[in-house]
């Protein structure tokens, strides 16, 4: 065999496996973001409770409401006594489900945890949504910049990172018993990508994407998914109800989209336009250039000029 012919053969191989890695990204794509609209689990079959954590607003309570759609009781987790109550009472009489309310602030750390586990004894817990999070403060600012870093990079580890794996401690034992269970924790697009100025936030969903993918591993032999969600902008407080969009989705929406792919993906953005904007993002954006000078120096002027128009706003 020539040299011409042994390089023709290796390159046909290369060609051959990108598009077979290629069809099987797309196979994985159809799966997740169309067939699911029309094959999806039945959410009940993993017990009778869902547990969501913020479940008051955004994410947590667009996931608590699908829930409660789809047939399942709800524990509602959060801090403000009268919005637990608000969508408790929703649920209640829109879907007839019962509900649970623990009323906790995620920020004060491991004091929380006895009261949620009272709170949880004698439920069958199917469905544990680690959706609580918050960021270190309002806009894009770098590590020590940002205002109360002492205090707000503690309640940042306590509401992102503690919370994740205390109520996985606390669901795992009788999930593992009953040899079923599912575990979704809300991560996001910055836990696959540095992002600075969000280091302290990317940073925490990044452990957050890394802890869901081992755990999965672990206790999916068990009968246990644990899925990792990583949207990208999604329409909620946190990013000052941004206008929705082809990009941007209500929560609403992505929470029945995102809960469409349970059984059909361990790891996902949750909606097919989070997907694309991923991998552009990786294509467009590669790391070298988001955590180059040039990226910072254009983060921090756009941070300026978001401070003048809000600052023009107040003004009138």
């Amino acid at each position: 065999m020539s040299v011409v012919e042994l390089l023709t053969i290796t390159g046909g191989l290369v060609v051959l496996y990108h598009l077979l890695a290629l069809a099987w990204k797309c196979w994985r794509g159809l799966r997740q973001f169309v067939f699911s609209k029309f094959w999806q689990v039945d959410l009940k079959a993993y017990g009778k409770w869902a547990v969501v954590t913020g479940a008051t607003a955004g994410i947590g309570r667009a996931y608590a409401l699908e829930l409660a759609r789809r047939g399942l009781d709800v524990v509602l987790v959060s801090r403000s006594a009268d919005k637990l109550q608000g969508v408790a009472k929703e649920i209640e009489e829109t879907y007839g489900r019962n509900t649970c309310t623990i009323q906790v602030d995620f920020t004060e750390g491991h004091s929380i945890y006895s009261t949620i586990a009272a709170g949880l004894e004698g439920l069958e817990i199917g469905i544990l949504v680690n959706n609580v999070g918050m960021l270190p403060c309002a806009e894009f600012a770098a590590f020590m910049e940002a205002p109360d870093i002492e205090q707000k990079s503690t309640h940042l580890v306590n509401c992102n990172i503690l919370s994740v794996v205390q109520m996985s401690r606390l669901v795992l034992p009788a999930m593992i018993q009953r040899r079923r269970g599912l575990i979704i924790n809300i991560s996001s697009i910055s836990g696959d990508h540095p992002y600075p100025f969000l280091s302290l936030y990317s940073a925490s969903k990044t452990f957050v994407t890394v802890f869901s993918r081992c755990l999965n591993a672990e206790y999916q032999p068990l009968g246990i998914t644990v899925q990792s969600v990583n949207p990208s902008l999604i329409s909620t407080n946190m990013v000052k109800h941004m206008e929705v969009g082809h990009f941007v989705k209500s929560a609403p929406e992505f929470a029945v989209g995102a809960l469409n792919t349970v059984g059909h993906s361990d790891y996902t953005n949750g909606c097919l336009a989070h997907a694309l904007m991923d991998t552009a993002l990786r294509i467009l954006q590669p790391e070298w250039l988001r955590l180059s000078q040039f990226n910072l120096r254009r983060l921090r002027n756009y941070n300026l000029l978001a401070k003048k128009k809000r600052s023009i706003t107040k003004q009138k």
